[in-house]
């Protein structure tokens, strides 16, 4: 089954590249106009922003080179919440709290006064006119802000900066956080071409070459692709590979009917899912002697952060026993082995089918390159990777430098094909 995914999504992304094709396509294969990886010229102070979760991150970031003439980045984070009622009302709504939340930023570390390159790590699917200019497809994960979707997202920040009046930002550029991903993990393997994110949702990001891509012109050169995969079985590529468990969790979505492989794999989804195994566990009287408690039956009160706890308890099963009793049940020793157990296969799943996608990704590089098998870094990050204690192992091989892939909060895989 799973090569069977790794197929469709090869024949998906080739749809997408297509001018005849790339509308039907449900992997849109959207060009995001970097054409070239890090070079070593790259010095100064940057801002840089990130949204795409459920939080929103300003870092100012500060390039050049240590006493042995290495590249050295180092960067001073700080995280926002986002309101739900931010992330569902207006774009304009939404861009002031951005620009908001810029301005309490530059005060914290009076920069007020500095005009930086600013680039903006935007996680949603758009169609890029230039490395500054990208329109809004559609949100996704959750976020609903009216009036984004069909307009240049650059724009939308440039006004709500203007609309304070009290910064100033040279917005330099925007892209994708798989593209973001892929170049800064470039600057620790120079043999990275792919980036993927598996956190609140799913994407991968490749270097192209330019004559695969009709959607752009020119011939001669490559560049980065954003799949946007997470659309994926959008048009029925996934049907027998979907449980009755998934298609609760996506008639329950603010996108019924989009995003369905990301809703397989993506941290927004996996604790629903759980929570929806357990409750048919407990109907079936295998769980719980079986009844369950209000807040099992509550949708989204399994969090999918339970998951990671859950499978990295010991075998005091501590853990699990806490969890379960903060969501109104006390559990039996063999009712918590059944919840790791769920919790093991819905990870485990994601992981897969996820690998699954990767694969494919690599053999179409592998194609391009007239190669049966190759050597290459595949830059990963997001919350369920990082966090979860077994999803790293059920997607690579795992780091090759473990300390200072946790420094960075990324991490690097060397990648082969092999399906």
């Amino acid at each position: 089954e799973l090569v069977e995914v790794t197929r469709r999504l090869q024949h998906e992304m080739e749809k997408g590249l297509r001018i005849e094709t790339h509308e039907a396509a449900s992997v849109k294969m959207l060009p995001t106009y970097v054409c070239s990886t890090p070079d070593g010229s790259e010095v100064g102070d940057f801002l840089s922003l990130d949204l795409g979760g459920t939080n929103f991150r300003v870092m100012l970031v500060k390039v050049g080179e240590n006493e042995e003439g290495d590249w050295k980045i180092a960067t001073i984070p700080q995280m926002y919440s986002i309101p739900v009622d931010v992330t569902t009302g207006t774009a304009q709504m939404l861009f002031d709290y951005i620009a908001q939340c810029i301005s309490n930023f530059l005060d914290r570390h009076n920069i007020k006064h500095k005009k930086l390159p600013l680039g903006f790590t935007f996680s949603f699917p758009v169609r890029h006119e230039d490395i500054d200019k990208g329109i809004l497809l559609n949100w996704t994960k959750g976020f609903k802000a009216s009036g984004a979707e069909g307009n240049n997202i650059v724009g939308l920040l440039r006004d709500a900066i203007k609309r304070r009046g009290d910064i100033e930002m040279n917005v330099v550029a925007m892209v994708n956080d798989t593209v973001a991903t892929m170049i800064s993990s470039y600057y620790e393997d120079h043999s990275c071409e792919v980036g993927l994110i598996v956190g609140t949702g799913c994407n991968a990001c490749y270097m192209e070459e330019m004559k695969n891509m009709e959607l752009v012109d020119g011939e001669e050169g490559r560049m980065c692709v954003n799949t946007e995969w997470g659309g994926f079985g959008d048009t029925g590529e996934l049907e027998e590979f979907r449980l009755e468990y998934d298609r609760v969790v996506d008639e329950a979505s603010l996108n019924p009917g989009h995003q369905l492989y990301e809703k397989i794999i993506g941290g927004k989804y996996m604790g629903e899912v759980t929570r929806l195994v357990l409750l048919k566990l407990v109907n079936q009287n295998l769980l719980f002697n079986g009844e369950a408690s209000e807040l099992i039956k509550t949708r989204g009160s399994f969090e999918t952060k339970f998951l990671s706890q859950i499978e990295s308890d010991g075998s005091d099963q501590k853990q699990i026993y806490n969890i379960l009793t903060t969501l109104g049940v006390l559990p039996s020793e063999a009712d918590c082995e059944i919840v790791h157990l769920v919790c093991e296969s819905v990870s485990t799943r994601a992981a897969h089918i996820c690998a699954a996608g990767l694969a494919g990704v690599i053999n179409r590089l592998c194609d391009n390159k007239r190669k049966e098998t190759m050597k290459m870094a595949v830059g990963i990050d997001g919350s369920v990777y990082k966090l979860h204690p077994q999803f790293l192992p059920l997607t690579g091989p795992g780091p090759r430098n473990p300390a200072r892939a946790g420094r960075s909060g990324r991490s690097t895989h060397t990648a082969f094909s092999s399906v």
